[in-house]
């Protein structure tokens, strides 16, 4: 298990079709040498943990529950097949391209150790959205990409440090219940019945996610 690449991006602006953003920093590209991973703050005010990585609009992405997002490189290689063109690393905005991880498959709260110094702990799934559509020229993206299930992860710095790509990644950490990335994005998009049951990953659930599962027990019901 190891780091592909370490993903870096620059503000740009863009004006898609379907949604003007005005700027975005998806656009994330491999670099070389090491990267300074830290806590960026709380959302809507602190961006990426990655020193040189750009968030646009942090009262949606960032902050210290969002401040690392990593893809597994074998999801895009089956994207790569299913939409007949290449994907390079950093291709879906993602900040760590992994190798040997099954990203979406891990648990909320699980950490890793990245190179000598850096932890970081899984908080929730990416959510597609329409920047995301644009960035990718991809009709219906969001619906696509949702049904696939497949969303890859947000991480939370526990331990700061310096990554570099080809850095080996160690769990170092499984939380004790069944809570993957994979279910909270289903529950999260098409299957919000399944809220409750996020709520056994207690205090490392992302807490935005955490307060609608809650709110979807009050009015529902476990």
């Amino acid at each position: 298990m190891k780091l592909l690449s370490v993903n870096l991006g620059r503000e740009k602006a863009v004006s898609y079709t379907d949604n003007p953003e005005g700027v975005t920093g998806i656009d994330k590209r491999p670099v070389d040498g090491p990267v300074r991973v830290a806590a960026p703050g709380p959302k809507g005010i602190g961006g990426s943990g990655l020193a040189g990585d750009a968030v646009c609009k942090r009262q949606h992405h960032g902050g210290d529950d969002q401040a690392v997002y990593a893809m597994a490189r074998e999801d895009l290689d089956d994207w790569e097949r299913e939409l007949d063109r290449s994907l390079a690393n950093g291709a879906f905005g993602e900040n760590l391209t992994t190798q040997g991880i099954d990203v979406s498959g891990a648990l909320i709260g699980e950490r890793w150790r990245i190179g000598p110094e850096v932890v970081l702990e899984i908080s929730s799934a990416r959510i597609p959205c329409a920047t995301f559509q644009g960035h990718m020229e991809e009709k219906r993206w969001v619906k696509r990409f949702t049904r696939k299930g497949a969303p890859g992860a947000y991480l939370r710095v526990i331990r700061p440090g310096e990554i570099r790509t080809g850095d080996p990644v160690e769990i170092v950490h499984r939380p004790d219940h069944e809570v993957t990335v994979a279910l909270a994005f289903r529950a999260m998009t098409t299957e919000r019945p399944l809220q409750p049951r996020l709520l056994a990953a207690g205090g490392a659930l992302h807490p935005e996610v955490r307060q609608w599962a809650l709110e979807y027990v009050e009015k529902h019901g476990a």
